[in-house]
């Protein structure tokens, strides 16, 4: 901005808060010292507990990166607030400035790389399906002129059309607004299968009414790996961030945050997902990286 300012203040006082909404992730929380985290009703990964209030696994690592940046910018009194979104308006929020990070379980992929920004990976997870229980499918094959249910928006639509299209399955494709109401299309009978990735399967599946009249299964259709998302072409917060997400590795805090929502009963309804760290992440984790192989 030196070169703004020998052109006058005003056009100084004009240039500088669209530099900062718009490239300058710091320099936006640091005028209005707020951080704003975009969410969706994921659980474990965010989710609103009984008390109203805005929790989960990726909620909790999204705190500690807001403390990280507390203590970059010399804010004792940051404020965090959250903005709802969905499979579709989580990247626009991003992209448009409305939040500062997603705290979620988005893929972080090659195609999405190139409109934002990506943290380490911070879960692994698999492309699966739930059934209801004795429903005679047991595999991708079994839904042969069958009717499955994909959240919008999410990377599954294209897997499932492709093993379709291979396998001549004739599979029909329904879209829900989210991945509550897919769920509900299975329990109603609206469609014969849910395909998502497993871990959000297993939330679902652990509060419904009856757990066991539903059933995980398929063989994985993709490794998907989960990222926070933050705005594109932005070093100076990416620097903070990449440097919090290092420190939260190598002294296991990363570690014990997964622990307590994966194999503990801390999920909605005081539900545990009985979900041990994979190999996956395990092995990730000795070699960070925003990187992935998609």
């Amino acid at each position: 901005m030196r070169g703004v300012i020998k052109h006058g203040l005003t056009l100084f006082c004009i240039l500088a808060p669209l530099a900062a909404s718009a490239g300058d992730t710091l320099g936006k929380i640091r005028d209005s010292q707020t951080m704003t985290f975009a969410y969706r009703e994921t659980a474990p990964f965010s989710f609103t507990n009984d008390s109203k209030q805005i929790v989960g696994y990726s909620i909790d690592v999204c705190l500690k990166i807001a403390e990280a940046v507390k203590r970059e910018l010399k804010l004792p009194n940051l404020k965090i607030q959250y903005l709802p979104v969905d499979s579709t308006t989580r990247f626009s929020s991003i992209i448009d400035g409305k939040a500062d990070m997603e705290c979620g379980s988005t893929t972080n992929n090659a195609e999405r790389r190139t409109r934002v920004g990506f943290t380490i990976p911070h879960f692994f997870s698999s492309v699966r399906m739930i059934v209801k229980s004795g429903g005679g499918i047991k595999n991708w094959s079994d839904l042969r002129g069958k009717t499955i249910v994909i959240t919008k928006s999410t990377t599954t639509i294209d897997l499932v059309n492709d093993r379709s299209n291979v396998r001549s399955l004739n599979i029909k494709v329904l879209e829900a607004k989210d991945d509550a109401e897919s769920f509900s299309f299975v329990e109603q009978g609206k469609a014969d299968a849910y395909a998502m990735d497993d871990v959000l399967l297993y939330s679902l599946r652990s509060t419904a009414k009856n757990p066991a009249a539903y059933t995980i299964l398929g063989d994985p259709l993709s490794i998907e790996p989960y990222s926070l998302m933050f705005r594109k072409d932005d070093p100076g917060f990416k620097k903070v961030v990449d440097r919090e997400m290092v420190r939260l590795i190598s002294e296991g805090e990363m570690q014990k945050i997964y622990s307590y929502w994966f194999t503990q009963p801390n999920g909605p309804k005081g539900s545990n997902m009985n979900m041990p760290m994979g190999y996956l992440l395990r092995d990730s984790l000795q070699y960070p990286s925003d990187k992935t192989a998609q």
